[in-house]
């Protein structure tokens, strides 16, 4: 191949097979993706990371390198409607060496099976030739990505603007638990420092499922502090469970986007049963507080209040879960996700197939 590309997959994990692919990209000189459910699995700072790989929602750039490449490597991919966009993946069976934990498909075929992934990486980059045309390709194409405008005092809050201060937040110390919704799409675009865990749930699209998750996390991880991005219409499916996080002492950073219904699904399926009933969200964690437990509460609506409730979040409150309800506008989404849900709107509203 020419100008060949390696995409890791979210079985990397299960594979056990994370330093094995990051040794195969540094022999091999292969541009490097992920894909978004494998965030966090394979470091951001190899030297030929090129982003993201999710279709038309990828990275900016890495789409373009992946797509045009003649042979492409993916280490433990699932490809589903989620994954690939709505089907509109622009990807060529017979350019592409499939690697699953226990099993190597070729193109369309032949498949080697009782291979186990961990070795074959290994093995295969003892072989390989150096080529670092792709990444070559990506750096002159690359372009630095803007920052959103500044804003004015007490303008209502952007939830690019969260981000970015969330973005400034992490470090090796930290993760990122992200909720299932907009925050899917915010979240892929931080960038990780070495050791920053990241963990988000794709493969069902399970909303509420990071709150629960969030609480497991932190009880095993207690070296890290965990930054939660959830949205108000998850949040209400599970919300009990910050509860439990009181009882066992945990000082993890939920920041509650609140704007006023299932934000994701109006993308997908818009209709009356997406606005949601508005809670008081730092009442209600209050009221579980109750006196009981290290518990601190803000409500922001303006960048000013945001970047004063991170400083006692991160300050005077550091020991404490810190519960933050971010005011957002109920159409304020990334731009990610209006692509991404028109498209798996159109392949989930298709007619059947006939076969």
């Amino acid at each position: 191949a020419v100008k060949p590309v390696m995409v890791a997959g979210p079985k990397l994990r299960v594979a056990k097979a994370g330093t094995a692919f990051a040794e195969l990209a540094d022999a091999s000189g292969y541009a490097v993706a992920t894909m978004p459910s494998a965030k966090g699995l394979v470091a951001e700072t190899l030297p030929r990371f090129i982003g993201t790989y999710w279709g038309a929602v990828s990275t900016a750039f890495c789409a373009e390198i992946v797509e045009s490449a003649d042979a492409y490597l993916f280490a433990g991919p699932i490809f589903n409607d989620y994954s690939s966009v709505g089907y509109s993946f622009l990807l060529k069976k017979e350019k592409a060496v499939i690697v699953q934990p226990d099993r190597v498909t070729v193109g369309n075929g032949p498949a080697f099976g009782c291979i186990m992934m961990k070795d074959f990486l290994t093995e295969l980059g003892k072989r390989l030739k150096k080529n670092t045309t792709a990444y070559e390709n990506y750096k002159r194409i690359w372009v630095p990505e803007g920052q959103p405008p500044e804003s004015e005092p007490g303008e209502p809050l952007r939830v690019n603007v969260l981000f970015k201060h969330v973005q400034k937040m992490l470090t090796g110390d930290s993760a990122v638990i992200a909720e299932t919704g907009d925050s899917w799409f915010n979240c892929q675009k931080l960038k990780l420092p070495d050791g920053c865990g990241y963990e988000f749930q794709m493969q069902y699209g399970s909303i509420g499922w990071s709150v629960g998750a969030l609480l497991g996390y932190a009880q095993g991880a207690t070296d890290k502090r965990v930054i939660a991005c959830i949205g108000d219409g998850s949040f209400q499916v599970t919300a009990q469970d910050v509860s439990t996080m009181l009882r066992c002492g945990q000082n993890s950073i939920i920041f509650l986007i609140n704007n006023g219904g299932y934000t994701i699904e109006v993308e997908i399926h818009d209709g009356p049963y997406n606005v949601i009933k508005n809670w008081n969200y730092t009442g209600l964690v209050d009221a579980i507080h109750n006196g009981e437990g290290n518990c601190w509460t803000a409500k922001v609506t303006c960048e000013e209040e945001l970047t004063a409730a991170i400083e006692t979040a991160t300050g005077d409150k550091k020991d404490c879960l810190c519960f933050i309800e971010v005011v957002a506008h109920k159409d304020d989404t990334s731009k990610e996700l209006l692509e991404w849900g028109s498209r798996v709107s159109t392949a989930n509203s298709r007619p059947p197939n006939p076969q």
